[in-house]
């Protein structure tokens, strides 16, 4: 008596070990799945806000990429201002360089009348002319006294266009250098403030080039990071299925320990470790795992599961399972089918 006391005793330990054994491995295959569905369901969200970052970094280097052709047309314009500003102080230069040769050239021709004045002067100081009453006496009649007369009004008149044109050669020369001084410092600062219009375009596109190159390139970052995120995610969901599959291979197979079985092996083994156990706590007994109230009301031939052989326990566990429309009646169908 003691000796099966210490069978049942024995036998007892041994359906719990295998009870806890099987809800570990099922709960840590479970907890592997759970633990893949997490990680997926994170990765599927990395992969929307990184997909939504990309769209949104792409957009703006759009954006900026427009800014940048707009401004490089208003660049190329300032360009050709330009152009045509440094023509025109060119052409001003050219001009005042002429003026300067003109201006030499007149210095030349004062110079030269400077000097025929300041001849006839000094030949008129040596020898002075006659007077008027020396005219009229040594005239030898009224002809020669006009011929006379007439020749000293050229002379005079020759020294008043020598005198005339110094004089307006030089203020010519005064009013040409001040226009084109004037005109050659209009044309420099219109040149100049063009050329700094011209150089604040090309700083602002400089920099807006710089913004495109770093959107473009943290674009490309997210969509490397994307990348690696979704290879990474199919490969969990590949190794979810895979997980699936074997779970549900598991969960279909009625073969095992004690077997053949009405129901999945996992769930039998789940529920009881493939033991006839005796009434646990809330009353549940049997290779299944029965309630009283289940048991009866499938017209069950004992007071509880346990009591009756296995046959009869596996065709009232079978008609219970209803293809599997009854797993609800099992806490352990759910750890084993999956949540």
């Amino acid at each position: 008596m003691s000796h099966l006391r210490l069978t049942l005793r024995h036998l007892l330990a041994l359906a719990v070990l295998l009870v806890t054994a099987g809800l570990l491995a099922v709960a840590a295959h479970g907890q592997g799945e759970d633990s893949l569905r997490e990680g997926i369901a994170q990765d599927r969200d990395r992969e929307r806000s990184l997909s939504s970052a990309a769209r949104r970094l792409g957009r703006l280097a759009g954006q900026v990429e427009e800014d940048i052709a707009l401004l490089q047309s208003r660049l190329d314009a300032a360009e050709e201002e330009l152009a045509v500003a440094q023509a025109e102080l060119a052409r001003a230069a050219a001009r005042r360089g002429a003026a300067r040769r003109r201006a030499a050239r007149r210095r030349e021709r004062r110079g030269e009348a400077g000097v025929e004045l300041a001849t006839i002067l000094r030949e008129r100081y040596k020898s002075p002319g006659p007077d008027v009453l020396t005219v009229v006496l040594r005239a030898d009649g009224f002809a020669d006294l006009l011929e006379t007369v007439e020749f000293f009004g050229r002379v005079q008149d020759q020294d008043e266009r020598v005198v005339d044109e110094v004089g307006r050669a030089r203020q010519a020369a005064i009013r040409e250098r001040r226009r084109l001084s004037d005109l050659a410092a209009r044309r420099r600062r219109a040149a100049e403030a063009v050329r700094g219009r011209r150089d604040a375009l090309a700083g602002i596109a400089a920099g807006l080039r710089e913004r495109e190159a770093q959107l473009r390139e943290a674009r490309a970052a997210r969509l490397a990071a994307l990348q690696r995120t979704r290879a990474g995610r199919r490969r969990a969901q590949r190794s979810l299925e895979r997980l699936a599959a074997r779970r549900e291979r598991a969960a279909r197979r009625t073969s095992g320990p004690g077997g053949p079985w009405a129901i999945p092996y996992a769930i039998v083994q789940c529920e009881s470790g493939g033991q006839n156990t005796s009434p646990n706590r809330a009353g549940a007994s049997g290779y299944y795992q029965f309630l009283p109230e289940t048991w009866a009301g499938l017209g069950g031939s004992t007071r509880h599961a346990h009591q009756a052989p296995k046959a009869e326990q596996d065709r009232l566990a079978a008609r219970l399972w209803a293809g599997g429309s009854g797993a609800g009646n099992w806490d352990c169908a759910a750890l084993v089918r999956g949540r």
